[in-house]
């Protein structure tokens, strides 16, 4: 289990997460590598993941936010067509199966999402 590491970071309003629909990004620093997270709501709760796939280190979005597939029953890779559940982050079809995505820790508070930083996953550098 990572630690944490520093207080939550604030994304959105949780309204901006819409069921199934389009994500929103988030500027982070993975293993000091400046890159993004994303938030998804899928069966009502918000899921918080790293936006690099399991099978090549590359964001997953088609369009910015654009991380469900056609159905929005899985989140998909644009690139090699990965497909992943949005409530774990596991691969369930395509190159990488087996593998998963980079889970980020999501606090709902008053109606607004906020992400936690962990011991791999930290707040983007100025």
């Amino acid at each position: 289990m990572s630690e944490m590491n520093g207080d939550p970071i604030f994304i959105c309003e949780a309204a901006d997460v819409e069921e199934g629909g389009k994500g929103v990004r988030f500027l982070v620093t993975a293993g000091g590598e400046d890159t993004t997270g994303f938030v998804v709501r899928y069966n009502g709760a918000p899921y918080a993941y790293l936006n690099r796939c399991a099978h090549v280190p590359i964001e997953l979005d088609w369009a910015e936010g654009v991380f469900f597939e056609t159905s929005g029953l899985y989140l998909m890779c644009s690139t090699h067509g990965a497909i992943y559940a949005p409530e774990t982050g596991r691969c369930e079809g395509g190159p990488c199966r087996g593998g998963r995505l980079r889970s980020i820790m999501l606090v709902e508070r008053d109606g607004q999402l906020f992400w936690q930083p962990d011991d791999y996953i930290r707040p983007a550098r100025a």
